[in-house]
């Protein structure tokens, strides 16, 4: 029998008596089909208002354990009966990752979040500007500091006024797709660039791979292979003077631009096309955090005035508290301090790591690494297919990327960023051996 408590205060009195049915009836001790006692009957029975037991009864009915039939009541399910799911899942019991070689994150130690903290803080103190909603393109003193950081650091001259920040690539580009009116196909360098080839074909574009008679081109230069191959200047001129011959617009995404190791930074499309013709496209995921979500895009002069038509009738993505803080982050040089700090550390993990991979594999595999990023392409011999790998990989606790298998060879694609280098020699050990069993 219910035992209803005034001083029980742990919980509301119609849960208790929700609380009471329920077992009642998940233990079939009120079998399927059978009635409920009236509200009248029950509250006398339990000394308790009607009100109550009537929200007992309409949280059970409401969670599928009884049904109301018009001028008859309340009768029981048959819910005890159905098979009872699990409330763990099966990604739960997967084995936590221990080695993981295709993370996109940053290292732990890449970044001063005491920093950061004290310019979130600062910002959080302007009380009077924060009580209204972002400008849509971006804050004023935000896109000033990006207009001369830019400029300085890869020859991007713009006004404040020519550039849009958002929340992430895909966001700008859902702002940039409807000003292409009249272009229907769009290039890009490779199937992996899911995120930007994703909206595109959201707007009705034709996509394509590597094929320069489109009318919108997209690239990388600092990122056309995934272990940080660079499209050469020479490369980059042809290509600037293809998309003006041909009237192809050219998207320029400088993504990992930044860590560039082996020479020298070649210059932007953008500023080689005198901002003509060229969208550039920037972000802060790698640079800071990939938690801080703000991206930009320098607009040329042809599309200027296609976005000031539709700029009011979008609201800004990305967080005006951070846009704040990154703007006085930028002005005090610490993106730049940033960008230095990174290079060193980036640039010793991967010789860490392609030393580590050079003492567990020897001459039995190829190592590929470009002149930037934060990765290495290693192919060596492998019975196991990709699924087999990875499988068996996750199962050790080890994730890996698969780039390519081609008859026994198979290539990985093994990032440093976020694995700390003290680990890389062991990941690298387990790999191995993983290999080797399946070869047995």
């Amino acid at each position: 029998m219910l035992n209803i408590s005034a001083d029980n205060k742990k919980m509301f009195l119609y849960q208790e008596v929700y609380q009471y049915y329920r077992e009642l009836i998940l233990q079939h001790r009120l079998p399927a089909g059978s009635r409920m006692p009236s509200l009248r009957k029950c509250s006398q029975e339990l000394h308790l208002s009607r009100n109550t037991v009537e929200n007992a009864y309409l949280q059970l009915a409401a969670d599928g354990y009884i049904i109301a039939r018009p001028q008859s009541g309340y009768f029981v399910t048959d819910i005890a009966a159905r098979p009872q799911i699990k409330a763990s899942s099966s990604r739960a019991e997967e084995p936590a990752i221990r080695y993981d070689f295709a993370s996109s994150g940053v290292d732990r130690g890449s970044f001063r979040f005491d920093l950061w903290q004290r310019y979130i803080k600062s910002a959080l103190r302007q009380d009077d500007r924060l009580l209204s909603y972002g400008e849509p393109q971006g804050e004023t003193d935000l896109r000033e500091a990006l207009s001369d950081y830019v400029r300085e650091h890869r020859n991007v001259v713009c006004t404040p006024g020519d550039i849009v920040v958002g929340a992430g690539m895909q966001s700008l580009l859902h702002i940039l797709c409807p000003l292409l009116a009249g272009r229907e196909t769009v290039s890009f360098p490779t199937p992996s660039f899911v995120q930007g080839s994703t909206v595109f074909r959201d707007y009705g574009f034709s996509v394509r791979y590597r094929n320069r008679d489109s009318d919108v081109i997209y690239v990388s230069p600092a990122h056309m292979t995934k272990w940080g191959e660079i499209m050469p200047v020479k490369r980059r001129l042809e290509l600037i003077h293809y998309g003006a011959e041909h009237h192809s617009l050219i998207i320029e995404d400088d993504f990992e631009n930044e860590f560039v190791y082996l020479q020298k930074p070649t210059p932007s499309l953008f500023g080689l096309a005198g901002g003509q013709n060229v969208v550039y496209i920037g972000t802060f995921s790698r640079l800071l955090l990939p938690s801080i979500r703000i991206s930009f895009m320098v607009l040329p002069s042809s599309l200027q005035a296609a976005y000031k038509e539709k700029a009011s009738f979008y609201n800004q993505t990305a967080s005006k508290v951070e846009q704040i803080a990154l703007a006085r982050f930028i002005r005090d040089g610490h993106l730049a301090s940033q960008t230095r700090r990174l290079k060193r550390l980036y640039s010793q993990k991967l010789k860490g790591l392609s030393a580590a991979v050079q003492e567990t594999f020897g001459e039995t595999c190829t190592l590929q690494a470009g002149a930037a990023g934060t990765s290495l392409a290693l192919t060596f011999s492998c019975r196991l297919t990709e699924e087999e790998l990875t499988d068996r990989a996750r199962e050790n606790g080890m994730r890996l990327s698969v780039l390519k298998k081609e008859g026994e060879k198979i290539t990985l694609i093994l990032s440093a960023s976020s694995m700390p280098a003290e680990d890389f020699l062991p990941a690298c050990r387990l790999l191995k051996k993983i290999t080797e069993e399946a070869g047995r």
